[in-house]
């Protein structure tokens, strides 16, 4: 896995290019999708603004739904943490650090800027890619497979698709990255039988503490760490209970050793360091216990992941999480409008892969079966199947579904991308031809050396990486730019757009709607007619949903079109005096809409 050995320059200029590749595909088109849910809650708190303030039960306009985008300036941190902790269910480190950034950016149509919020989360993205360089050296000693990770962590599409959010993950990614550092150098003082110098305990506690302090499952990140210090630590143990013995004409057998109950492997270096580190991440982390308890809302904001599993519910989980792997390497856009590009991409994703998995195996078998990465090599697979583990154990046992959430495998998808870029390594080195037993890729015409091999699955990472800057995959759960072109042109007199309303998630589809009309209005030379929206609150009983928009129903003046739109209570009575709309209407993603003309 040597790579030639070049000046140190040309090394740094090397990462220089993956780096800027990387800065500028999370930079291009930013704002060109419209932020969902999720970035409204960023946006709001990071703001120091809250939900709250926004009237429900009653008509409301534009401006008043979109008051909280506003930037206040007597705001601080303070009321970053004060709303967060009391209408949210994070921690506050990413959302104080917005806070700040976007003091640097100037407003658009009197709202927070969309292109500022996001860029940080970029900008976080693109040193990720440096970091899973720096990552890959300290574990595997070789600036090729440094140069690999880093070029795939460019052009990962999961990476781009994280980094083009106003979200946390981004930040989170480094923690995980700079806590699989510290795990990688602990693991081999475990291997040496050293003790671990005491920087190294604080920086990993300090780093933890962060990781948590910037999103709560950064602690299964800790959990799959701690399933490899148990095994490092089994290894050891089994080890140490192994002795040797001459047997005929010099050869050495292992025999058993008697166990001794008091074998000083527990306490041995490094293991009492790793036990404060143990004890240091366990107090950074409890701390946030009382606030996550504290908050009210984080049941409702999380029952999207949870539910009962009927039918084919039961083996969704795993399809869900083999898309989420495969999106790490590779994405073509299946999410086109136009079938044929959806099939043929379908089709060449399935031939791509079915190519390159054996490839990828093939070379991690080979960094098992070499002495000097055979360590590292257990340390990163261990990690990734603990995770996987774990998101299955909390999917079928307690009912939590974090397959649902592609966003959520961040706990280990830098160490994805480390193996990757060792596997890549080999496959580099290796020729083309099948001499002496040495890999051939290929048959015939198709055959190809390794070098071509790595271009390729670049290049097919590259392909994927435009795919989700152009939206042509991991697209918005909401599309609220094509659902106000839809209200547009169905809705000739003004319109009502009613929903139930039972956290500040469905605040945020609503602003959705409301900022993309917003913005629309401010860049046309005309003045249009603008929605009203009301907000049905419902909390235990639907029926309260229904009884408001009642009573608003009576007495809005007619003409006016009433949309209803993921309203989830029974229509009210007065709908009965509106004429239903019965043309076939387009589908649209994040919104579930009825229309009723409600004339004389």
């Amino acid at each position: 896995m040597t790579a030639p050995s070049y000046p140190r320059w040309l090394h740094l200029c090397l990462l220089l290019v993956w780096l800027l590749i990387g800065i500028g595909l999370r930079l291009t088109n930013l704002t060109a999708k419209s932020p969902w849910t999720d970035e409204f809650s960023t946006l709001v708190f990071s703001l120091g603004n809250s939900f709250l303030p926004v009237p429900l039960d009653q008509p409301i306009t534009i401006d008043v739904l979109l008051q909280p985008l506003q930037l206040q300036p007597a705001t601080t941190i303070k009321d970053v943490l004060a709303h967060l902790f009391s209408e949210s269910n994070h921690p506050p480190l990413y959302f104080a650090l917005t806070h700040l950034w976007l003091k640097l950016f100037p407003t658009q149509a009197d709202m927070v800027s969309l292109w500022g919020a996001r860029s940080l989360a970029a900008i976080f993205g693109a040193v990720s890619i440096p970091a899973i360089y720096g990552l890959s050296w300290l574990a595997f000693r070789s600036r090729l497979v440094s140069h690999l990770a880093a070029a795939m962590m460019a052009i990962s599409p999961y990476g781009i698709f994280l980094a083009q959010e106003a979200r946390h993950y981004t930040l989170a990614i480094l923690w995980v990255i700079a806590s699989f550092a510290c795990l990688v150098v602990t693991a081999r003082h475990i291997q040496k039988h050293t003790q671990l110098p005491i920087w190294l305990v604080f920086s990993w506690v300090g780093i933890n503490a962060l990781g948590i302090a910037t999103h709560y499952f950064f602690a299964l990140t800790l959990c799959t760490e701690a399933v490899v210090l148990i095994f490092l630590a089994w290894q050891q143990w089994k080890q140490g209970n192994k002795g040797t013995r001459i047997k005929g004409q010099g050869a050495i057998e292992e025999v058993p050793k008697i166990p001794n109950p008091q074998s000083p492997i527990p306490n041995a270096p490094p293991w009492r360091r790793i036990y404060a580190v143990a004890v240091g991440t366990f107090i950074a982390s409890i701390i946030w216990l009382p606030v996550f308890l504290h908050n009210t809302h984080g049941n409702k904001l999380t029952d999207w992941i949870q539910g009962d599993r009927i039918g084919l519910a039961w083996i969704s989980p795993i399809f869900q999480a083999i898309a989420a792997w495969i999106t790490m390497i590779s994405l073509l856009p299946v999410e086109s409008p136009q079938l044929l590009v959806v099939i043929i991409s379908g089709l060449v994703m399935i031939i791509f892969f079915i190519w390159a998995i054996p490839i990828l195996v093939h070379g991690l078998k080979i960094l098992f079966v070499q002495s000097q990465t055979r360590l590292i090599t257990q340390v990163f697979v261990s990690i990734i199947l603990a995770a996987i583990a774990l998101f299955f154990c909390f999917t079928y046992f307690f009912g939590i579904d974090l397959t649902r959430g592609a966003r959520y495998n961040f706990v280990y998808f830098p160490a994805v991308i480390v193996l990757v870029g060792a596997s890549l390594a080999i496959c580099w080195n290796t020729p083309l031809k099948k001499k002496g037993g040495v890999r051939e890729w290929g048959k015939g015409t198709w055959r190809v050396n390794g070098k071509m091999v790595v271009a390729i699955i670049w290049v097919m990472g590259l392909a994927s990486a435009i795919t989700v800057v152009c939206n042509l995959g991991y697209q918005k759960y909401y599309r609220p730019d094509l659902f106000i072109q839809l209200i547009q042109k169905t809705s000739q007199v003004p319109a009502l757009i009613a929903t139930t309303q039972k956290t500040h998630v469905q605040i945020g589809e609503m602003m959705g709607v409301a900022r993309e009309f917003k913005l629309q209005n401010s860049l046309s030379s005309t003045s249009s007619i603008l929605p009203l929206f009301f907000l049905a609150h419902q909390d235990q009983d639907p029926n309260t949903s229904t009884t408001a928009l009642q009573s608003t129903l009576k007495l809005l003046p007619r003409p006016f079109d009433l949309w209803l739109v993921n309203f989830y209570a029974p229509e009210p009575e007065a709908i009965k005096n509106c004429i239903a709309e019965t043309r076939s209407l387009p589908a649209v993603n994040g919104y579930e809409y009825k229309i009723y003309h409600c004339n004389s």
